[in-house]
């Protein structure tokens, strides 16, 4: 009679598990239904470009339509609130650029909590952008440009996008752990930006590499170092920063998808590696980088991570410099 009690308190046990294991699978099936990529900036910029790549590819594979939506507005917290609005399943995404982590920093009164309310799926790139100089400055290296800053403290001028976007962040930044103090004028757009220092009216700026690119090929700017990790393929001769400062990193996010927070861990994972698998197929990749920009995937854990430490790094520099978002 113990046996039989025995063998039946265990076939009901193993029964218990296996329909608790049917019940996880069945939560754990995705997609099942259309993915909305939501994007806080327009068509045909970044990272719309990117998402559309990605999104045909995820469509493919997972037999589900992919749909990209421009929510443009609110330096991103429209794209932001439109994720928050939909059921916390993976069906609905935000592919979030530099936006995320320099509003979560410079600004006090976003609608939305930006580590309570989203959690991290994976990193997607990182956007190159390169330190370059006017060649009638006279320096060319990094080195050199810190030491003519620092021997003419106030004097050399820094041309820059708008305060707050990431080009101005990541120049200040450069600033702050060179330990240099520059005249910043900053101007409406990259094309004056550009304009500013090909005049002859300022001394350097940070730019996106593709629209460096053209003008230090023509010789009419000196790339001095790119942002990136590692060098870039399209700049192999031009140095990353950290190979001269160790201690600079990247100031801004460089951009990932990002979901309502009470997504299952299970899905995020699954986005997750299929983002890897994606950018890790030849013609996807040779596209990332022929637009400046080098894959840089991760799990949704570090991308947590990443995000926490950037906004804290941004966080310091805003409160050091007395940096506010316009």
């Amino acid at each position: 009679m113990r046996t039989l009690q025995w063998v039946t308190t265990v076939t009901a046990a193993t029964g218990i598990v296996i329909a608790a294991s049917a019940v996880a699978q069945a939560q754990e099936k995705f997609p099942t239904k259309p993915i909305r990529l939501v994007v806080p900036n327009a068509a045909g910029g970044w990272p719309d470009a990117p998402a559309r790549k990605i999104g045909q590819k995820m469509s493919e594979s997972w037999k589900q339509a992919v749909v990209v939506e421009n929510r443009v507005g609110g330096v991103g917290t429209l794209a932001a609130l439109q994720v928050l609005k939909a059921a916390p399943d993976g069906h609905t995404i935000l592919w979030s650029g530099s936006n995320f982590v320099i509003s979560a920093a410079l600004q006090d009164n976003l609608p939305y909590d930006p580590f309570k309310d989203f959690v991290g799926i994976t990193r997607a790139a990182f956007n190159t952008l390169v330190l370059v100089a006017a060649p009638a400055l006279g320096v060319k290296t990094v080195n050199e440009l810190i030491a003519l800053a620092r021997a003419q403290p106030g004097k050399i001028v820094y041309s820059s996008n708008p305060v707050g976007t990431s080009t101005h962040l990541t120049g200040a930044r450069f600033s702050q752990v060179a330990g240099i103090k520059v005249v910043t004028v900053a101007f409406k757009g990259a094309q004056e930006t550009l304009i500013q220092l090909l005049g002859g009216r300022a001394h350097y700026a940070v730019v996106t590499l593709t629209a460096g690119l053209p003008l230090i090929r023509d010789g009419r700017l000196l790339a001095l170092g790119v942002t990136t990790p590692q060098r870039s393929p399209l700049l192999p001769d031009v140095p990353a920063l950290a190979e001269t400062l160790p201690e600079f990193q990247r100031t801004e996010a460089s951009g990932g998808l990002l979901a309502a927070a009470g997504t299952p861990r299970s899905i995020l994972h699954q986005i997750s590696k299929e983002y890897a698998r994606i950018v890790g197929l030849p013609d996807i990749k040779e596209w990332f980088l022929s637009q400046g920009a080098v894959p840089a995937p991760t799990t949704p854990e570090e991308f947590d991570k990443i995000l926490r430490e950037q906004v804290d790094t941004l966080s310091k520099l805003a409160k050091d410099t007395g940096l506010k978002a316009k």
